[in-house]
């Protein structure tokens, strides 16, 4: 029966998200080079959705570096945004979605519980909807297994949280 347990999860702060757009947005306001691109940031929390918006390609660009710049200071991982197509939009602008990523989509999670079981460490491993759950039987096992994952890249950013043991 195993004792000890962890969590696998992929969120991003939300709080941390706002204030690196409100930072970003200050900044594009501020910047010469972007004064009248008409550029803008847009933070839509319930879609979990980043909205930008410029008046050409290159100046869109420039506002994802800002935006990207803000975001690694504040601690938000950028292997959690997915970013959209260029979209042409109305008086020659353009615009970009970027959608922030909460959660283990389902087929990163299988690969996850299937790292796992090839790696024949004395673990179990459980898609548990937006997570997996990892169950062993000692604390060593379960360190190898983070280890592990920390060296693997799924193209999501894991934080390993809810560590318990018995």
């Amino acid at each position: 029966m195993p004792d000890n347990s962890f969590d696998i999860v992929s969120k991003i702060e939300m709080p941390e998200v706002h204030n690196a757009v409100q930072q970003a947005m200050k900044e594009v306001q501020q910047r010469f080079d972007l004064k009248d691109s008409h550029s803008n940031i847009e933070l839509k929390e319930k879609d979990n959705k980043i909205l930008l918006q410029s008046s050409d390609e290159y100046k869109l660009k420039n506002v994802i570096d800002i935006l990207q710049s803000k975001l690694v200071k504040r601690n938000v991982p950028l292997k959690g945004l997915a970013y959209g197509e260029i979209i042409p939009s109305a008086g020659s602008t353009v615009k970009q979605e970027i959608t922030l990523q909460q959660g283990i989509a389902i087929e990163k999670a299988r690969d996850i519980v299937k790292k796992l079981k090839d790696s024949k460490l004395k673990v179990q491993a459980s898609i548990q909807g937006d997570f997996v759950r990892v169950a062993g039987k000692d604390r060593d096992t379960l360190q190898s297994a983070i280890a592990l994952l920390r060296g693997s890249d799924f193209g999501i950013d894991m934080q390993f949280t809810n560590y318990r043991t018995n």
